[in-house]
C-alpha cells in the first residue's frame, strides 16, 4: 500500500521542488533500501500471524475462549519481543546497516532512522490482523487498510512539499499507527482480553535497551576490530544473546508460553538447572 502511493507521489510532487532526476534517486533510496529493510522484520514474524487463523478458529469453534485469549497474547508478546529490539536498532544503527548491506551506496540512514519507528506496529497489525481474521472478523483489516490509505496519500500531498522524502515516511508512521488502532481496538471489542503493562511494554522496552547499551560497549571498546562491518556484526551477535538472557531474567515469559515454543519444555528444563 505504501509502495503504491509512494510511488504514485513522492517524484511526482518532488520533481518541481528538487528536479526530478534527484526526486527520482530520493524515491529510489526510499523505496529499494529503505523499504526492503523495514520489511525483513515482517517477514521473520508472518509465522506467529499464519499459525494464529487456524489455532483461534480451533479454539473458537470449540467453545474455547481462554485457549484463544492465550495464543493471541502469547503471539503479541513474541511480536513485541522481535519488533521493540528491531525498531532500536535500526533507529539507532541505520548508518551502520547501510554501510553493511550497501557499501557502495551508504545514502538513506536519516530515511531508515526514522522509518524504523513503524516496524513495531506494522507487525503489531499482522500479528493482530491474524487473530481477527481467527475470529471470522475479516473485513476488519480492509477497513483499516482502507482508511489507512486515504491518510496515507492525503498526508503525503500535504508533508512531501515541506519535508521532501522524509514527509513520505511521516505519513507512513501516522498511517500505521491509525491502522494499528482500529485492528487493536477491534480486537479488544471482540473478545475480552488485558495486557500487562509491565510484561508487554516495560520489560520488553529494558531488555531492548539493555541490548542496546551492551551492543554500543562493544562496538565502541572493540579496538582489536579494525573492520567497522566485522565489529557492527560482532557486537550486534553479543547484543542479542543479552537481550535473551534479559528477557529471561525478567520473566517475561511465563512458564506456559515457554512451552508454546517448539522444544519450549525441554529449554524449560535446563533454565531450571541453573536456577533461572
Amino acid at each position: 500500500m505504501t509502495k503504491t502511493i509512494d510511488a504514485m507521489t513522492v517524484v511526482r510532487i518532488l520533481k518541481d521542488i528538487i528536479g526530478e532526476e534527484i526526486a527520482t534517486i530520493q524515491y529510489g533510496i526510499l523505496s529499494g533500501k529503505v523499504d526492503t529493510l523495514i520489511m525483513l522484520p515482517f517477514s521473520f514474524n508472518i509465522a506467529f500471524s499464519t499459525v494464529l487463523i487456524p489455532s483461534i478458529s480451533g479454539s473458537l469453534a470449540k467453545n474455547d475462549i481462554n485457549s484463544a485469549i492465550k495464543r493471541i497474547k502469547f503471539s503479541i508478546l513474541i511480536t513485541i519481543l522481535i519488533g521493540i529490539p528491531c525498531t532500536i536498532m535500526m533507529a539507532t544503527y541505520s548508518n551502520e546497516l547501510l554501510t553493511l548491506l550497501f557499501p557502495r551506496a551508504v545514502q538513506g540512514s536519516t530515511m531508515l532512522k526514522y522509518a524504523s519507528f513503524t516496524v513495531i506496529f506494522v507487525l503489531l497489525t499482522q500479528t493482530i490482523n491474524g487473530a481477527l481474521q481467527g475470529m471470522g472478523r475479516v473485513n476488519i483489516p480492509v477497513i483499516a487498510f482502507g482508511i489507512g490509505a486515504i491518510i496515507k496519500l492525503a498526508l503525503n500531498i500535504l508533508l512531501i512539499p515541506s519535508f521532501e522524502t522524509i514527509g513520505a515516511i511521516y505519513s507512513t508512521i501516522i498511517s500505521s499507527i491509525v491502522i494499528f488502532l482500529i485492528c487493536f481496538i477491534e480486537l479488544k471489542r471482540n473478545i475480552n482480553i488485558e495486557f500487562e503493562i509491565s510484561k508487554f511494554i516495560f520489560k520488553p522496552i529494558i531488555a531492548s535497551v539493555i541490548m542496546y547499551i551492551a551492543t554500543k560497549i562493544v562496538y565502541l571498546k572493540a579496538y582489536f576490530i579494525s573492520n567497522y562491518s566485522i565489529k557492527f556484526i560482532v557486537s550486534s551477535i553479543i547484543g542479542i544473546l543479552i537481550y535473551i538472557i534479559s528477557i529471561i531474567c525478567l520473566k517475561t515469559l511465563s512458564k506456559d508460553e515457554v512451552f508454546m515454543f517448539p522444544y519450549g519444555q525441554l529449554a524449560y528444563k535446563k533454565l531450571k538447572k541453573f536456577k533461572i
